[in-house]
């Protein structure tokens, strides 16, 4: 930064010029003296004095003419000096407005340097984040390179990956013709089969409705024994005790009625019908008393009962193939109820005629 000091300096040219001036009177006045002082000896001089009064004279009229050119030179002095103070003022003036220049430049180079200095800071800050750019720029090259490298495994990995996927497609499309074919081969037979089956379930819907009304006719009109939709149901108050899977005398002559029934339709369903009676054991909620030794819960008391009725339709002459025992427990209940009728309701046996 600029810094110009100036040293502040008082004019002396008018004092010079007023003591000039005293100076030039004083010796003009001790110049007319000593010409006094000399004339006047010199006229008391009786040997000189005609001569030196001429002389004198002579001398006065030069010094005279010396002394008014003295004096014309004092006044030029004077304006002189009187011209040098005025362009002293103007030139100290001059100065001063020069000071003010200098001071005001001062100001702006001052500025100037400052306005400098930021842009030299922000230059520099620029030149760090170039620096610092052109690093990261060398690591985001170096990371592209890597990331190239990855693509392009990636790609061979994908181009063998759609080479076994278009062989894959291929034997796929291959394997679908050859299903196709199969399909439509599988197709006919299941369609053979469906009617076959549709046929053997006619003729079975008719058996169905035949063996219900030959049991409902060798029943007669027993209470305990009722039909249900596509299904016999027999109460197990007839055919068993409370908790027991024993048949009781009574369960036997019904089971030996309905016996003779099935063995007639053995004879009266074709042979190329497969045909099963399902027998199904069902309980009532109540829980199985702690303790008994013959079953565990109301799921294997079904079953136990529905075995025992299997195995005396077989005693009473029924073909073994035929019958298929099952067991239920209380699962399938045709009463909510909590009441004693709705529990007897729920403990049965369901006959039911179907294919296998």
């Amino acid at each position: 930064m600029l810094n110009i000091r100036y040293r502040e300096n008082t004019s002396t040219w008018p004092g010079f010029v007023d003591l000039f001036s005293n100076l030039v009177i004083i010796l003009i006045f001790l110049l007319i003296m000593f010409v006094f002082l000399w004339t006047t000896t010199s006229v008391f001089n009786k040997q000189s004095g005609a001569r030196t009064v001429a002389e004198l004279r002579a001398e006065a009229a030069e010094n005279a003419q010396t002394i008014e050119q003295m004096r014309a030179d004092e006044q030029e002095a004077r304006r002189l000096l009187i011209a040098a103070r005025n362009e002293l003022i103007t030139l100290d003036n001059d100065r001063a407005e020069l000071i003010n220049e200098l001071n005001e430049t001062d100001l702006s180079l001052t500025d100037l340097a400052t306005a400098y200095e930021e842009k030299i800071a922000d230059l520099t800050q620029q030149l760090n984040q170039a620096n610092l750019d052109k690093a990261q720029i060398a690591t985001l090259e170096q990371e592209r390179a890597k990331l190239t490298d990855e693509m392009s495994a990636q790609r061979a990995e994908l181009s063998e990956q759609m080479a076994k996927l278009q062989a894959a497609l291929d034997a796929a499309e291959e394997k679908s013709r050859n299903q196709e074919i199969e399909y439509l081969e599988m197709s006919d037979r299941l369609n053979k089969a469906l009617a076959d089956k549709v046929a053997e379930l006619n003729q079975m819907s008719q058996y169905q409705s035949a063996f219900y009304r030959a049991i409902k006719e060798a029943v007669g009109d027993r209470t305990t024994v009722r039909a249900d939709g596509d299904r016999f149901i027999i109460s197990s108050d007839i055919l068993f005790a409370s908790g027991s899977y024993t048949l009781s005398p009574d369960g036997k002559k019904q089971l030996q009625l309905i016996a003779n029934v099935i063995k007639d339709f053995e004879n009266k369903i074709p042979s190329d019908i497969d045909w099963i009676i399902r027998v199904d054991g069902h309980t009532d909620k109540k829980m199985v008393i702690p303790g008994t030794r013959a079953y565990r819960n109301n799921m294997q008391l079904s079953f136990l009962r529905a075995t025992a009725v299997t195995n005396e339709l077989v005693a009473d002459g029924v073909s073994k193939r035929r019958l298929l025992p099952s067991g239920f427990g209380d699962m399938y209940p045709v009463e909510l109820g909590n009441t004693p009728a709705d529990l007897q309701k729920n403990r049965r046996i369901e006959l039911q005629l179907t294919n296998r």
